[in-house]
């Protein structure tokens, strides 16, 4: 069975959800919650798609994605009292997110025929960029700004799944590995507080 489709579904799903349980204390009605859920899960797929030249967009293309976006917001907005007593809810959606749209962004990329440095480039945009519209939107300072090991968390899956392609390993584990890996960095960075070092 082809992996990429329903993780690329459920990538989707997770980002909406964390876009809109990111609104959940400024009084957004459905369509705030909705609209940043949205720009969450489909902008750093955007914005890989429009530097590569790939029309038309997923989300465009899809139907089905945007009905992952409305299920994700659909449980923010009637869950959020069981979703917001899970543990760090809002960590665990955003890092199940750019795990998932690292390697396929990386996938996409490759698909459209660019050199494989380029593709872990725009793995990493994949990932990171949806959550860096959201922190825009909701008046946080990105993460990806902060001192957390976060988008090079991606770049290192990025380039690992590069490396696994190299060697020729199926792909679905691949795809299956690359992702545990991001995930097991960010659980191991955030647990221990680890972080890289500062330009100071």
């Amino acid at each position: 069975m082809d992996l990429q489709y329903p993780l690329e579904l459920i990538g989707t799903f997770v980002f909406a959800i964390s876009g809109a349980l990111a609104v959940r204390d400024r009084e957004h009605d459905l369509f705030g919650a909705g609209f940043t859920g949205f720009i969450t899960a489909i902008g750093g797929g955007t914005l890989r798609d429009v530097l590569l030249g790939s029309y038309p967009l997923v989300w465009i293309g899809d139907i089905h994605f945007l009905y992952a976006i409305l299920l994700g917001v659909l449980a923010a907005f009637i869950f959020p009292g069981f979703l917001l007593k899970l543990r760090k809810t809002m960590f665990l959606f955003d890092t199940l997110g750019i795990a998932f749209f690292t390697v396929l962004g990386v996938e996409k990329a490759l698909s459209l025929g660019v050199r494989p440095e380029i593709a872990a480039i725009m793995g990493m945009f994949t990932a990171v960029m949806g959550g860096v519209i959201r922190d825009t939107l909701t008046n946080e300072i990105p993460i990806l700004f902060s001192k957390e090991i976060y988008a090079s968390a991606c770049l290192t899956g990025a380039i690992l799944y590069l490396i696994l392609n190299y060697f020729g390993l199926e792909r679905d584990y691949n795809l299956l590995i690359s992702i545990s890996v991001i995930i097991s960095i960010r659980l191991i960075a955030v647990k221990y507080k680890l972080s890289l070092p500062r330009l100071d």
